[in-house]
């Protein structure tokens, strides 16, 4: 297993390189701050129409239920990554503590990443590179967990969405949000078919990525094929060997799908309480088929989360309210559903430049 990064005092390095100079830490936090402002003028910078905030009569206790279901559905996700941990590799593991130490930073710096990156691509790369620094776990299960971690949690969705289009007459008379739905549902399934492709058949797998490294290598984008061609192999196999492992480690398939449908339903639940909180009168079953029928249509957008698309899609969920309260209820559900994770990424960073600073001083 590779040799983790180190500090002065020994102990396992928990920041990325780029992250290790205070100066690079406060750039950092001033780019965070830059993105949410940008994003902000970009998605409710037309707020002309918006009730003046002073006037606007909100039912704030509402907000405590979005919140619960906010809170509970990361605490899931975060569980499911302390039990694939826990499950996959028990002699391995180190104590729950430090588990869910390692869980919560996973899925909630991945979860920043998938925010600011296009298409949502940054999240997965972050969570292996961030498990294999800082987990005991062999190179292949910090791969597959991640990556099965993402599968689950579209396999979720996706079984809450079928569901939803068996009540497809709900959203009957916007034809369009139901074909954008239908085709998002489809980007939503690409990745787990892939994946399982690359389980079950790992060497046409291998074979496939083998002659792209000749191709890469030849334009003089890949250097020192034959090294590349090896550590290409043994990482598919180790990897699909890890995936193997997690379908037949007993229970945690089906716990991992049950904890995804969970939280995919808990996210979805949020517009409605919030709707509600700005004194809309709406049906919880039509807001919540609406709300799937709206992520799984903004799914494919490329833009970081979804941003410039989102809002305006979701136009059909929160249209119930007076066009004055659009723009603030609007802004309260892109909180828990954007700003939060990029609020939340800098400031563990933080904590994190702190451990480091703290182990310096005890070494």
């Amino acid at each position: 297993m590779k040799e983790k990064a180190k500090t002065k005092s020994g102990k396992p390095s928990l920041m990325p390189g780029f992250l290790r100079r205070p100066i690079v830490i406060v750039l950092f936090v001033l780019m965070n701050v830059i993105v949410i402002a940008i994003t902000a003028m970009v998605e409710f910078g037309n707020s002309k129409e918006a009730t003046d905030l002073s006037k606007v009569v909100l039912n704030w206790w509402m907000l405590l239920p979005a919140l619960l279901c906010f809170l509970v559905a990361v605490t899931l996700d975060i569980f499911k990554y302390v039990l694939m941990m826990k499950e996959m590799s028990p002699e391995q593991s180190r104590d729950k503590r430090t588990l869910c130490h390692i869980a919560s930073r996973t899925v909630l710096l991945g979860k920043y990443y998938d925010n600011i990156t296009p298409a949502a691509v940054g999240g997965q790369p972050f969570q292996i590179y961030y498990m294999r620094k800082n987990s005991d776990l062999p190179n292949g299960l910090s791969t597959s967990i991640p990556i099965f971690g993402m599968i689950s949690l579209q396999i979720g969705f996706i079984i809450i969405a079928l569901i939803c289009f068996l009540f497809g007459g709900l959203i009957k008379d916007n034809p369009a949000l139901v074909v954008t739905a239908i085709i998002g549902l489809l980007f939503y399934a690409f990745w787990p078919v892939m994946v399982a492709g690359v389980s079950l058949f790992p060497k046409p797998t291998v074979k496939f990525i083998k002659f792209l490294v000749k191709i890469l290598a030849k334009i003089k984008l890949v250097k020192n094929r034959e090294e590349t061609l090896i550590k290409v192999e043994n990482e598919t196999k180790e990897y699909a060997d890890s995936v193997k492992t997690i379908l037949k480690t007993k229970g945690l398939f089906l716990k991992s799908i049950l904890i995804s449908v969970v939280y995919n339903f808990l996210i979805a639940l949020i517009p409605f309480f919030v709707l509600t909180a700005f004194g809309g009168s709406v049906d919880l079953i039509h807001s919540f088929v609406t709300t799937i029928a709206v992520m799984s249509a903004i799914y494919f957008v490329p833009t970081p989360g979804n941003s410039g698309v989102a809002e305006g899609t979701f136009f059909v969920v929160f249209s119930a309210l007076s066009s004055g309260y659009v723009f603030w209820a609007m802004l309260v559900w892109r909180f828990f559903s954007y700003y939060i994770y990029i609020i939340i990424g800098p400031i563990i960073y933080f904590f994190m430049h702190l451990e480091k600073k703290r182990a310096k001083i005890d070494g």
